[in-house]
């Protein structure tokens, strides 16, 4: 078990994204077709653990072969083989269960990519919501706050109504 920690808002987190999303697309030019910041880093002003979210776009999973994976490691990232999420990949950068750099690997416009930025957009475009979240983050840390798991879990139905909500008023996915 790990401890929930729950950091400010950091304009630093941006810069962190931009130097990942360079080394990852790099690493992978001949498969990437996008990366983009994700999660509650990417939303200026909302609260949120120190870990920098990432997606890379492909045209398919299978693209991912051995070669990439080793050069991703080269970078620093770690593949984490997640059977319980067929629909993408995952890589970590930084010690296990204590990550700096979290990169999910998603079908390039598929649902799951699309889904993920409606997320994003939508608590960039909605204070009440971001303070909503923010208020839900807090709680959930203080109520686990040596279990990220329940920690996780605990935002699931928050998330998805967000999503439903962006979905419903055609958040732009720019």
């Amino acid at each position: 078990m790990e401890q929930v920690i729950i950091d400010s808002y950091n304009p630093e987190w941006i810069r962190r994204y931009e130097e990942e999303r360079d080394k990852i697309m790099e690493a992978v030019a001949d498969i990437g077709l996008a990366v983009e910041h994700i999660g509650s880093t990417s939303v200026p002003g909302l609260s949120a653990k120190p870990v920098i979210d990432m997606m890379l776009g492909v045209r398919e999973l299978e693209d991912m072969k051995a070669k990439h994976i080793e050069r991703m490691l080269e970078i620093g990232y770690e593949y984490v083989n997640k059977p319980d999420f067929p629909e993408r990949l995952f890589f970590r950068r930084g010690q296990w269960r204590a990550g700096t750099e979290h990169l999910h690997v998603y079908l390039y416009n598929g649902e799951n990519w699309k889904d993920n930025i409606r997320f994003r957009n939508y608590l960039r475009m909605h204070r009440d919501a971001r303070e909503q979240y923010m208020q839900l983050k807090h709680a959930l840390a203080a109520q686990f706050p040596h279990d990220r798991v329940q920690y996780t879990a605990g935002k699931a139905d928050f998330i998805q109504g967000i999503i439903n909500m962006a979905r419903r008023e055609n958040v732009n996915l720019d």
